[in-house]
């Protein structure tokens, strides 16, 4: 066995010290969201959400009635990078769509749309037939996402709902009719 010149080692100095790519991280699972998801809901919805962010004993309160229509995208590491929550009525057969958000740095990657079309289709399957949301006028990412799974605004005036929830915080109001038939995103 023969050592290795020193002169061949140092040439490859860069090449032993450089930063190898990080890998890129597995995707998230898409699961039913669990009781001991609470405090990490309450971190993620604040953390995407701000100062709209539900506070902790109403995202309890959603989990108790809602459970079922209630999904996370779980890192496998302790931390979730997104959410959906639906919330539906017993006579009407109606939903409402009460919150979606994904991580900065998880969007782009099609997760809001796996989980849209995840909780749409155990709301059909739980025979909802009609499924409302809304979004901000200006969030021009999310009201893209809505219209290709099919939503549209609820009349009059094109959805628009002027201090929907208090002076100048106006809303657009979508619709989607699940009807019988599959999921078809864009129809």
């Amino acid at each position: 066995m023969t050592a290795e010149p020193l002169e061949r080692s140092l040439d490859r100095h860069d090449q032993l010290t450089a930063e190898a790519p990080f890998p890129e991280p597995p995707p998230p699972v898409l699961r039913t969201a669990r009781i001991a998801d609470l405090p990490e809901l309450q971190r993620l919805d604040a953390e995407v959400f701000q100062e709209f962010a539900y506070p902790g004993f109403l995202l309890r309160q959603l989990f108790d009635m809602y459970a079922e229509h209630f999904l996370v995208l779980d890192d496998g590491a302790g931390r979730l990078r997104g959410y959906v929550l639906a919330g539906t009525t017993a006579l009407d057969r109606d939903s409402w769509i009460l919150g979606l958000c994904v991580t900065h740095d998880r969007r782009r990657n099609g997760l809001g749309r796996e989980l849209m079309i995840e909780v749409l289709a155990r709301l059909r399957r739980s025979g909802i037939e009609q499924v409302r949301l809304t979004v901000e006028p200006a969030n021009r990412a999310a009201v893209l996402l809505y219209r290709s799974l099919g939503f549209r605004p609820e009349e009059p005036d094109g959805g628009l709902r002027r201090d929907y929830f208090g002076p100048a915080m106006d809303r657009l109001v979508l619709r989607l009719e699940l009807g019988a038939g599959p999921l078809r995103p864009g129809r």
